[in-house]
């Protein structure tokens, strides 16, 4: 069966758009004579310089939602066995585990820290509540954590001084990673060779529709100052925390997310960590949650504990990605090239893993420091509000590379052959908010 022409337009060169432009050419009625295909990426880099390239890359059976995870892990698995993931991506199965520490205070920050830093007023760290990890509906009460030891290979973690209790979450049976930059960018990669063109430095400012307003006629975008229309049968928005701008009638909201990413001296075995990590007094106070800039709250050394719960992923690269919780201090700007990090979030994640372990602390090797925005509240996969061709694909909050390839797949059967076949949209189908 061949499949009439169509000119396809994909909004967003995340791991949602360049799954979704792989998918399309995977599939059995795509044909590079009758489909054209153009992604359009507002960030002047490469897909995968937003979100998917600074997420962590944890990939789960246990995931949410269950209509489509099934579906999305299974693929990753297919995906990684056909393009050699393992090297290309570091697709590997690994261990998720859920650990309950003690820090102890950075070195060179312990007695004469305080002193640098003036005495500690009364209200100092008296008011902080505990920061939750992006993963915390997954995680069981601190209290609730079996008191067993850690697993021998785990050597990378302070076990003997700051492991207090220890809880598989996932095996590798139905637990997997990958690095999400390569991952994303491998997914842009074969979906160009296979006919894709990606448009980088595209920002997408208007969706036309015909004079009916019941179908697709074309996509508006700027580039280097100009404006350019593509015409377009269909088209896919899968924009991450910038839906909503295009698509104001799916709820896509936004966080902002730091994390850093951390070279150890040695190999590091293969577990993610979902940590509640109890702070000492004297130990650096973390930025507030509500704060903008608060680095001079650096200077402030905790009067009394806090609870943090920052996750770590350890690569097959001896890299460890390691991120903090979510903030709305700041406004979604308006390409990702704009992101601002704030600096002192990303040194509160580096103290916290630094006082559990010494491997991602006193010998480890700090490579980067980063903030993205997390898209949320989907996802959201399907047509939108009866307009012929309009597809959205958005709001995968933090298991966007986890659902990423299911969610490819499904929107490649919606837009060539008119329904989904492989998975049931569910909660996912968007008509519920129309």
């Amino acid at each position: 069966m061949t499949a009439p022409q169509k000119e396809i337009t994909i909004i967003g060169g995340g791991i949602i758009g360049c799954s979704t432009a792989y998918f399309l050419t995977r599939h059995a009625f795509y044909s590079a004579a009758t489909h054209r295909i153009t992604l359009l990426e507002a960030s002047s880099s490469n897909a995968g310089g937003g979100a998917s390239g600074k997420a962590g890359g944890l990939l789960a059976l246990w995931a949410f939602p269950q209509n489509i995870v099934p579906l999305s892990f299974k693929l990753h698995q297919e995906l990684a066995k056909e393009h050699d993931g393992e090297k290309r991506w570091g697709y590997r199965r690994c261990w998720a585990s859920q650990v309950d520490c003690k820090a102890r205070v950075p070195p060179g920050l312990g007695a004469g820290y305080a002193q640098a830093g003036g005495v500690p007023t009364a209200t100092a760290g008296a008011h902080a509540e505990p920061s939750k990890g992006l993963h915390k509906d997954h995680k069981m009460d601190s209290k609730a954590l079996r008191k067993l030891g850690a697993p021998d290979d785990l050597d990378w973690l302070d076990t003997v001084h700051s492991l207090r209790g220890y809880d598989n979450m996932g095996t590798p049976d139905d637990t997997a990673q990958v690095h999400p930059e390569l991952f994303t960018r491998s997914m842009a990669q074969l979906a160009e060779e296979a006919g894709v063109t990606i448009i980088t430095g595209a920002r997408v400012t208007s969706i036309n529709k015909d004079t009916d307003g019941k179908s697709i006629r074309s996509v508006t975008y700027e580039k280097d100052g100009q404006e350019k229309t593509l015409p377009t049968t269909d088209c896919i928005v899968a924009a991450g925390p910038w839906t909503s701008r295009l698509l104001p009638q799916i709820p896509v909201t936004s966080s902002r997310a730091h994390s850093v990413v951390i070279k150890s001296p040695h190999p590091l075995s293969a577990y993610a960590l979902f940590t509640a990590i109890s702070l000492p007094a004297g130990f650096p106070t973390p930025t507030a949650s509500k704060a903008r800039g608060a680095a001079a709250a650096h200077a402030v050394p905790l009067k009394r504990g806090q609870s943090v719960e920052p996750e770590i992923y350890a690569r097959p690269d001896g890299t460890a990605y390691a991120c903090g919780p979510t903030d709305d201090t700041v406004p979604l700007p308006l390409t990702n090239a704009e992101v601002e990090v704030g600096e002192a979030r990303c040194d509160d994640i580096i103290y916290q893993v630094s006082g559990i372990s010494d491997e991602l602390g006193r010998d480890g090797q700090v490579l980067a420091k980063q903030a993205c925005y997390l898209p949320q509240g989907g996802p959201f996969i399907g047509e939108v509000g009866g307009v012929k061709g309009l597809v959205v694909a958005a709001g995968h909050t933090c298991w966007g590379i986890q659902n990423a390839p299911g969610t490819g797949k499904l929107v490649s059967e919606l837009v060539l052959e008119g329904r989904t076949k492989s998975a049931k949209l569910g909660s996912c189908d968007p008509s519920r908010f129309m």
